[in-house]
Protein backbone atom coordinates (compact mmCIF):
# COMPACT_ATOMS: atom_id res chain seq x y z
CA UNK A 1 0.00 0.00 0.00
CA UNK A 2 2.65 2.94 0.55
CA UNK A 3 3.99 2.25 -3.38
CA UNK A 4 0.61 2.54 -4.46
CA UNK A 5 -0.35 5.61 -2.36
CA UNK A 6 2.93 7.38 -3.72
CA UNK A 7 1.46 6.56 -7.16
CA UNK A 8 -1.65 8.13 -5.91
CA UNK A 9 0.18 11.20 -5.47
CA UNK A 10 1.78 11.26 -7.91
CA UNK A 11 -0.94 10.83 -10.37
CA UNK A 12 -2.68 13.76 -8.28
CA UNK A 13 -5.73 14.20 -10.60
CA UNK A 14 -8.81 14.50 -8.16
CA UNK A 15 -10.94 12.35 -11.52
CA UNK A 16 -8.65 9.71 -10.44
CA UNK A 17 -10.12 7.26 -7.60
CA UNK A 18 -8.37 4.65 -5.97
CA UNK A 19 -10.59 1.57 -4.04
CA UNK A 20 -8.38 -0.42 -2.14
CA UNK A 21 -10.28 -3.74 -0.50
CA UNK A 22 -9.00 -5.71 2.15
CA UNK A 23 -10.49 -9.25 1.68
CA UNK A 24 -10.36 -10.07 5.18
CA UNK A 25 -12.94 -12.53 7.74
CA UNK A 26 -11.43 -10.50 10.28
CA UNK A 27 -12.75 -7.60 9.77
CA UNK A 28 -12.07 -3.92 10.94
CA UNK A 29 -9.76 -5.43 14.18
CA UNK A 30 -7.32 -7.06 11.06
CA UNK A 31 -7.15 -5.38 8.68
CA UNK A 32 -7.72 -2.11 10.38
CA UNK A 33 -4.09 -1.93 11.66
CA UNK A 34 -2.53 -2.58 8.20
CA UNK A 35 -4.53 0.54 6.80
CA UNK A 36 -3.40 2.67 9.41
CA UNK A 37 0.14 1.69 9.29
CA UNK A 38 0.21 2.43 5.66
CA UNK A 39 -2.34 5.62 6.18
CA UNK A 40 -2.95 5.85 2.93
CA UNK A 41 -5.22 8.63 1.55
CA UNK A 42 -7.29 6.90 -1.06
CA UNK A 43 -10.74 4.37 -0.38
CA UNK A 44 -10.39 2.06 2.23
CA UNK A 45 -12.77 -0.87 2.29
CA UNK A 46 -12.89 -4.12 4.22
CA UNK A 47 -14.82 -7.11 2.89
CA UNK A 48 -14.98 -10.01 5.23
CA UNK A 49 -17.51 -12.03 2.81
CA UNK A 50 -14.83 -11.38 -0.24
CA UNK A 51 -17.85 -10.26 -2.03
CA UNK A 52 -15.89 -7.77 -4.37
CA UNK A 53 -13.37 -10.55 -5.65
CA UNK A 54 -16.38 -12.88 -5.93
CA UNK A 55 -18.34 -10.27 -8.09
CA UNK A 56 -15.19 -10.06 -10.12
CA UNK A 57 -14.18 -14.04 -9.55
CA UNK A 58 -10.81 -12.97 -8.80
CA UNK A 59 -8.21 -15.70 -8.15
CA UNK A 60 -6.22 -13.90 -5.94
CA UNK A 61 -5.17 -10.65 -4.67
CA UNK A 62 -3.83 -8.77 -5.49
CA UNK A 63 -6.28 -7.94 -8.59
CA UNK A 64 -8.16 -4.80 -9.80
CA UNK A 65 -10.72 -4.07 -12.26
CA UNK A 66 -9.98 -0.27 -14.39
CA UNK A 67 -13.66 1.24 -13.94
CA UNK A 68 -13.84 4.33 -16.35
CA UNK A 69 -16.25 7.77 -15.58
CA UNK A 70 -19.34 6.20 -17.20
CA UNK A 71 -19.06 3.19 -14.90
CA UNK A 72 -17.52 0.66 -17.52
CA UNK A 73 -14.81 -1.67 -17.22
CA UNK A 74 -12.12 -1.03 -18.94
CA UNK A 75 -9.74 -3.52 -17.59
CA UNK A 76 -9.74 -6.21 -15.40
CA UNK A 77 -8.30 -9.61 -13.73
CA UNK A 78 -4.94 -8.90 -13.93
CA UNK A 79 -1.62 -9.34 -10.54
CA UNK A 80 -2.10 -5.82 -9.80
CA UNK A 81 1.67 -5.15 -8.08
CA UNK A 82 3.05 -1.54 -8.54
CA UNK A 83 6.42 -2.68 -9.14
CA UNK A 84 8.79 -6.15 -8.88
CA UNK A 85 9.21 -8.07 -5.52
CA UNK A 86 11.48 -10.37 -4.32
CA UNK A 87 11.21 -12.58 -1.35
CA UNK A 88 13.78 -14.81 -0.34
CA UNK A 89 17.14 -15.13 -1.41
CA UNK A 90 19.33 -17.30 -3.87
CA UNK A 91 17.82 -20.04 -5.36
CA UNK A 92 14.69 -20.37 -3.18
CA UNK A 93 14.20 -16.46 -3.79
CA UNK A 94 10.09 -15.98 -5.82
CA UNK A 95 10.39 -12.77 -7.85
CA UNK A 96 6.44 -11.73 -8.64
CA UNK A 97 4.63 -8.09 -9.88
CA UNK A 98 5.96 -6.03 -12.85
CA UNK A 99 7.43 -2.42 -13.38
CA UNK A 100 4.98 -1.87 -16.82
CA UNK A 101 1.54 -1.57 -14.86
CA UNK A 102 1.85 1.59 -12.99
CA UNK A 103 3.16 3.46 -16.00
CA UNK A 104 0.22 1.98 -17.89
CA UNK A 105 -2.07 3.07 -15.31
CA UNK A 106 -0.47 6.38 -15.16
CA UNK A 107 -1.15 6.10 -19.20
CA UNK A 108 -5.17 5.85 -19.04
CA UNK A 109 -5.58 8.08 -16.21
CA UNK A 110 -3.97 11.11 -18.64
CA UNK A 111 -5.56 9.66 -21.77
CA UNK A 112 -8.91 7.91 -20.98
CA UNK A 113 -10.29 5.60 -23.98
CA UNK A 114 -7.45 7.01 -26.08
CA UNK A 115 -4.45 4.94 -23.97
CA UNK A 116 -3.66 1.55 -25.38
CA UNK A 117 -4.05 -0.16 -22.49
CA UNK A 118 -7.70 0.18 -22.47
CA UNK A 119 -9.37 -2.90 -23.71
CA UNK A 120 -12.13 -3.68 -25.76
CA UNK A 121 -15.19 -4.41 -24.63
CA UNK A 122 -14.75 -7.95 -26.27
CA UNK A 123 -11.74 -7.97 -24.33
CA UNK A 124 -12.94 -7.02 -20.92
CA UNK A 125 -15.96 -9.56 -21.33
CA UNK A 126 -13.11 -12.68 -22.44
CA UNK A 127 -11.36 -11.92 -19.45
CA UNK A 128 -13.77 -12.12 -17.07
CA UNK A 129 -13.89 -15.41 -14.81
CA UNK A 130 -17.27 -16.77 -15.77
CA UNK A 131 -18.54 -18.32 -12.33
CA UNK A 132 -19.81 -22.19 -12.43
CA UNK A 133 -22.21 -23.60 -10.10
CA UNK A 134 -19.78 -25.19 -8.28
CA UNK A 135 -17.97 -21.70 -7.79
CA UNK A 136 -21.56 -19.95 -7.02
CA UNK A 137 -22.28 -22.42 -4.26
CA UNK A 138 -18.73 -21.99 -2.85
CA UNK A 139 -18.57 -18.90 -2.40
CA UNK A 140 -22.43 -19.26 -0.68
CA UNK A 141 -20.49 -21.72 1.33
CA UNK A 142 -17.75 -19.62 2.32
CA UNK A 143 -20.25 -16.84 3.76
CA UNK A 144 -21.96 -19.25 5.70
CA UNK A 145 -19.08 -20.10 7.05
CA UNK A 146 -17.86 -16.59 8.59
CA UNK A 147 -21.52 -16.28 9.76
CA UNK A 148 -20.97 -19.54 11.99
CA UNK A 149 -17.53 -18.12 12.71
CA UNK A 150 -18.77 -15.26 14.21
CA UNK A 151 -21.48 -16.72 16.22
CA UNK A 152 -18.85 -19.03 17.54
CA UNK A 153 -19.96 -22.03 15.91
CA UNK A 154 -16.83 -23.34 15.20
CA UNK A 155 -17.78 -26.99 13.88
CA UNK A 156 -20.24 -25.28 11.42
CA UNK A 157 -17.68 -22.95 10.29
CA UNK A 158 -15.07 -25.85 9.24
CA UNK A 159 -17.95 -27.66 7.78
CA UNK A 160 -18.78 -25.08 5.92
CA UNK A 161 -14.81 -23.65 4.66
CA UNK A 162 -13.88 -27.13 3.55
CA UNK A 163 -17.22 -27.31 1.64
CA UNK A 164 -16.18 -23.74 -0.36
CA UNK A 165 -12.81 -24.87 -0.76
CA UNK A 166 -13.60 -28.44 -2.01
CA UNK A 167 -16.35 -26.76 -4.71
CA UNK A 168 -13.62 -24.28 -5.95
CA UNK A 169 -10.36 -25.21 -4.96
CA UNK A 170 -8.61 -22.90 -7.75
CA UNK A 171 -9.30 -20.33 -5.36
CA UNK A 172 -6.21 -18.86 -3.71
CA UNK A 173 -8.31 -16.29 -2.09
CA UNK A 174 -10.27 -19.38 0.09
CA UNK A 175 -6.92 -20.76 1.08
CA UNK A 176 -4.94 -17.75 2.10
CA UNK A 177 -7.85 -16.69 4.16
CA UNK A 178 -7.95 -20.20 5.81
CA UNK A 179 -3.71 -19.63 6.32
CA UNK A 180 -4.42 -15.82 7.67
CA UNK A 181 -5.93 -18.39 11.15
CA UNK A 182 -2.71 -20.46 11.04
CA UNK A 183 0.21 -19.72 12.88
CA UNK A 184 2.26 -18.76 9.82
CA UNK A 185 -0.01 -16.27 8.23
CA UNK A 186 -0.70 -15.85 3.98
CA UNK A 187 2.59 -15.94 3.28
CA UNK A 188 4.68 -18.51 4.84
CA UNK A 189 5.57 -22.20 3.39
CA UNK A 190 2.70 -23.52 3.41
CA UNK A 191 1.20 -20.30 0.51
CA UNK A 192 4.68 -20.61 -0.76
CA UNK A 193 3.97 -24.60 -1.87
CA UNK A 194 0.56 -23.91 -2.52
CA UNK A 195 1.61 -20.75 -5.06
CA UNK A 196 4.66 -23.78 -6.65
CA UNK A 197 1.79 -26.38 -7.25
CA UNK A 198 -0.64 -24.20 -8.99
CA UNK A 199 2.16 -22.64 -11.52
CA UNK A 200 4.02 -26.03 -12.08
CA UNK A 201 0.15 -27.67 -12.58
CA UNK A 202 -0.16 -25.06 -15.82
CA UNK A 203 -2.58 -22.79 -13.81
CA UNK A 204 -2.62 -18.89 -14.13
CA UNK A 205 -2.00 -17.66 -10.86
CA UNK A 206 -2.66 -14.32 -12.12
CA UNK A 207 -3.61 -13.95 -16.17
CA UNK A 208 -0.43 -13.01 -18.18
CA UNK A 209 -0.72 -9.30 -18.75
CA UNK A 210 -0.90 -8.19 -22.38
CA UNK A 211 0.88 -4.94 -21.73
Amino acid sequence: MPVWQQVYEEINDPDFVIICVAEDTGGEAVAGPIFDAANPTYIQIVDENHIVSSSFNFVNVPSAAWIDEEGRIVRVDEGTYSKIHQIGDGEEAITFGSDVYTPALKDWVEKGAESEFVQSAATVTGNLREHSFDQSKADAAFRLANLFRAHGQAEQAEQYWDMAQTLNPDSINFIRQNLTLSEEGSAGETFMKVMGDYVSSGKDYYRPMDL
